[in-house]
């Protein structure tokens, strides 16, 4: 790109250079479009670029969590480990990006600033912090589901003199902690994974918990040759079981494994144990679909619950410091945090727990931190403090729709959207992986949003349409849905992400979809049909075809 004033044309602008940006500037070549692509970091990659601190690792089998729409991709690219780390998806994000040529679409090192749209031109007006001006017919946002970093906030943090690091945002060269005190802010699954890495190094560590997190060992280990031989063989099985199951991880002990189809309570109690026994020693996300109403009812879920804390009582030598890291609300309403020798960590004499509900956090001081009225030095401190999930890159970018109305200012008087791609009053404007779209596997996600995206664009092309825009009758049916079914859950019984409970300020509201993704498919497919769920528009007509 030209960093000038001169404003340039393309059909269209992609925002974020991740998993569902690659992709979707691969199906806009191959559907003809000239597509421009802006990302902020250095490298394609996106949360796996940023993400690069000590432990970071996918959390679901990489066999799983990877491109489906190239065979020959598929064939050709091995895979280390069970679980890979993210040097390793970091080199597939690129492998991806030169394999396809992708690159001579991206500028890199260069923030998308504001997307304007132009209702005399039916154009985005898109600007960056390079002096970028540019003109699309399209605009998407790929800026990922989990990408918006919460920055800490602590009294007097701007005066502590040690080091800072946050997770999200992690240097390049990585900083050593031998021998240092070091604190941790933070027990996500984040914060989990760093945790159980700088134990091994660090002279005292100190873990800051508000919440504790349920657990589960990882069990991770290298792929054996015979073994990926074998995934490779049943790959299109494998894809026709994710694309029909309910979130797209189907392996257990890395074999294909059929859906759930009894309750926890219909089964006896040596079978429910054996059961999740089974999916403790598989490790990963295998235990979310154990029984089919484990996230549905309560009395369900706190037999999955116990067993959850019997583990973690298990793993520790004192049974106070056990207690502590004992969660008490529905297990799964928070994420569920895959772990390797996280809990053990606290069996070491040169790391403490610390609970913030008995000793709340002060202020920092020059040279450390005070909790309750203790102050503890230190000589780094590493913020694990998580994400403002689902509208938060977005809602740093000013986007301003018909009229002028601003996306955040939509979004703050109550979420809506559309399919989770869309929303009313902003024509010809998609999402990625955003708000209301549904708890699946992120790159299958990516795909089918990107290849329904490029579907639509076809369809208009195909009966001279020049614009689209979600219908606000079915926009409002399809939020009563997301939220009907959202509170049929267990999710609204705990704090967490899922509810926008992590952002003070932020309206309490379902932001995923929960209801599996072949219904979601269907919501989908219904939509396209002769138009019913969009309104669309011809030059400068605004035609509705839906009632």
């Amino acid at each position: 790109m030209r960093h000038d004033t001169e404003t340039s044309e393309v059909d269209m602008v992609v925002v974020g250079a991740g998993f569902a940006g690659l992709y979707m500037i691969h199906r806009a070549r191959q559907s003809g479009l000239t597509v421009q692509c802006f990302e902020v970091g250095e490298q394609v990659g996106g949360t796996w670029y940023w993400n690069r601190y000590p432990g970071a690792r996918v959390d679901i089998e990489c066999v799983e969590y990877s491109y489906s729409f190239s065979k020959e991709l598929e064939q050709e690219w091995d895979w280390s480990e069970r679980y890979a780390g993210q040097p390793e998806i970091e080199r597939y994000a690129n492998h991806v990006a030169d394999r396809f040529d992708l690159r001579r679409n991206i500028a890199f090192n260069t923030r998308v600033n504001a997307a304007h749209y132009d209702q005399s031109s039916q154009r985005w007006r898109v600007t960056t912090d390079s002096g970028d001006n540019i003109s699309s017919r399209f605009c998407i946002m790929a800026t990922g589901l989990i990408s918006a970093p919460i920055e800490p906030r602590f009294k007097g943090l701007d005066t502590f003199q040690g080091e800072q690091y946050l997770t999200s945002r992690w240097p390049s060269d990585e900083p050593s902690f031998e021998h240092k005190r070091v604190a941790v802010i933070g027990t996500g699954s984040s914060g989990i994974q760093v945790i159980s890495e700088v134990a091994k190094k660090a002279g005292e560590l100190f873990v800051l918990q508000r919440t504790p997190a349920y657990t589960i060992p990882l069990q991770n280990r290298p792929v054996e040759s015979g073994h990926a031989s074998k995934m490779k063989r049943q790959y299109e099985e494998l894809r026709q079981r994710q694309f029909n199951s309910f979130s797209g991880f189907t392996l257990v002990h890395s074999d294909l494994a059929p859906p759930p189809s009894k309750s926890a309570l219909e089964v006896s109690d040596a079978e429910r144990r054996a059961e999740y026994e089974n999916r403790w020693a598989s490790g990963g996300l295998s235990p979310y679909y154990a029984f089919t109403d484990s996230l549905l009812n309560i009395e369900s879920n706190r037999t999955l619950a116990d067993f959850a804390r019997e583990k973690i009582r298990e793993r520790l030598d004192d049974p106070a410091i056990a207690e502590k890291l004992c969660p008490n609300y529905p297990i799964l309403t928070r994420r569920l945090s895959p772990e390797t020798n996280y809990l053990e960590a606290f069996n070491q004499p040169n790391v403490e727990l610390i609970d913030l509900h008995e000793q709340p956090i002060s202020h920092f001081t020059t040279n450390g931190i005070v909790v309750g009225d203790t102050e503890i030095e230190l000589d780094a401190v590493i913020f694990a403090t998580g994400f403002d999930v689902m509208t938060g890159a977005m809602d740093r970018i000013d986007i301003r729709g018909l009229e002028g109305e601003a996306l955040k200012t939509r979004w703050a008087e109550g979420l809506s959207s559309h399919l989770g791609m869309m929303t009313h009053g902003f024509p010809n404007l998609f999402w990625i992986n955003g708000p209301h779209s549904p708890f699946y596997n992120p790159i299958l996600l990516a795909e089918f949003q990107c290849d329904y995206i490029t579907d639509l664009i076809t369809d208009m092309s195909d009966d001279g349409l020049d614009v689209l825009e979600a219908n606000p009758t079915a926009e409002r049916e399809y939020v009563q849905l997301t939220n009907d079914i959202g509170n049929s859950t267990l999710y609204p019984e705990s704090d967490n992400y899922y509810m926008g409970d992590n952002i003070p300020g932020k309206a309490r509201a379902t932001l995923f979809w929960f209801g599996g993704f072949p219904f979601y498919r269907k919501q989908c497919r219904l939509a396209r049909e002769e138009w019913s769920g969009f309104q669309v528009a011809s030059g400068s007509r605004r035609t509705e075809l839906a009632s």
